[in-house]
């Protein structure tokens, strides 16, 4: 756990932001910095909740919020002020912009030695590809998943959520832990992570079959590449079952619950290799015999012999099934400012000291309280930097 360790997050949108969360959500003190226009996600339509959108309020939880415009001497001091007291910090721009800014990891480790930056990237860091844009879309295209996404007979696919996004935020937050685990008492560490490079270590298997084999994989739709079978078939009711009955013994008990014990001892689907070859003659069959009962019957007779089988949920049903209750993966959380509840994906670490996060913050609402408590500013030196800009302090804030 990181209970102790404070991360400033100056990251904004999707990944970076949803490294900061899963940090908060493993303990971590984290600190949202600001510009003076705040988180653009804040403003992304089509729904608000209290004024910030539900894009915002989806990766934010768990975090103080303070505004520093950077661009200005007293701002940029700030910040180092509080560098100097934290532990990591994680930004998302462009590969020369840190350095610009004054904020690179060999800028702020003269102000904290044992300082740890992560840096988000979306394709590179030098030459035409570090200012190349790189939405979630384009990364997705360039990584290859859209390729492998999607049925066959139609055109490439991207993956229904910024997969791309929150791998690299995935990846980000891991790398910091590393960091912070590796720290000497002395020296910390920088690592970059780019939102292209997760993807291709996403690959993984695929990458490796095309490393061995030579063959470029393709899009399947539901059907597993290496597995048969594995893949949805459509109920009597017009619901969708994931069938993915792996190895021998439950390859058996599949064809036992379906009626048709004879396809275990059937030559074309005998081992794991000959479904495989033998796939559109088994998916044939399968899809007949499935598609004779519904989908609640079937259930039922698989969850009898413990037999891979389940529905396809859509995401309302995804989070109101018992399994997301049973795992506290819904919270419902007060807004402090209004006093309004709204509902929040729940924390997926499951510490036995694991607490449900805070509501996110309201853009600088923080802003006096850190830099007094953290950086032992005097509430003249907070009017100060906020009177010529270089800090955002809410008007109701108490200075």
């Amino acid at each position: 756990m990181l209970e102790g360790l404070r991360i400033l997050d100056l990251t904004w949108v999707l990944g970076g932001p949803y490294a900061g969360q899963l940090l908060a959500q493993l303990g971590a003190d984290v600190i949202k910095v600001e510009s003076p226009s705040g988180d653009p996600s804040r403003e992304i339509p089509p729904y608000f909740f209290d004024g910030d959108s539900s894009f915002f309020l989806s990766v934010n939880r768990g975090k103080q919020s303070v505004v520093i415009d950077l661009k200005t001497p007293g701002g940029l001091q700030a910040f180092y002020d509080l560098v100097r007291e934290s532990d990591a910090v994680i930004y998302g721009y462009a590969p020369d912009v840190p350095e610009r800014l004054g904020i690179d990891y060999e800028s702020l480790r003269k102000i904290n030695p044992r300082i740890c930056v992560g840096a988000l990237i979306g394709l590179h860091d030098n030459g035409a590809y570090a200012r190349a844009p790189a939405y979630d879309l384009i990364v997705q295209a360039l990584g290859g998943i859209m390729s492998i996404t999607g049925s066959p007979d139609r055109p490439p696919a991207r993956v229904g959520y910024q997969i791309a996004d929150l791998a690299g935020g995935s990846f980000l937050a891991l790398g910091v832990c590393a960091a912070l685990a590796g720290r000497s008492a002395t020296e910390g560490s920088h690592v970059q992570i780019s939102l292209l490079d997760c993807q291709l270590a996403l690959l993984t298997w695929q990458a490796q079959n095309y490393f061995i084999s030579g063959e470029v994989p393709a899009a399947t739709g539901s059907r597993g590449p290496m597995i048969a079978p594995s893949e949805v078939f459509r109920a009597a009711d017009g619901s969708y079952l994931a069938v993915s009955p792996t190895g021998t013994k439950f390859w058996t008990k599949f064809c036992e619950v379906i009626g048709l014990p004879e396809l275990a001892e059937d030559p074309r689907f005998a081992t794991r290799l000959d479904r495989l070859q033998n796939v559109e003659a088994l998916a044939q069959i399968l899809s007949e015999r499935i598609s004779a009962r519904t989908s609640e019957e079937w259930l039922e007779r698989f969850a009898e012999q413990r037999v891979p089988v389940a529905p396809v949920l859509n995401v309302e049903q995804a989070l109101r099934q018992p399994l997301a209750q049973f795992r506290d993966m819904t919270e419902t959380v007060v807004n402090p400012s209004t006093e309004n509840t709204a509902e929040f994906l729940g924390n997926p670490f499951k510490y036995t000291t694991s607490k449900p996060l805070p509501y996110p913050p309201q853009c600088g609402e923080d802003t006096a309280d850190v830099l007094r408590s953290v950086c032992k500013y005097t509430d003249t030196r907070i009017d100060e930097l906020s009177a010529d800009g270089s800090i955002g302090v809410p008007h109701d804030a108490t200075v």
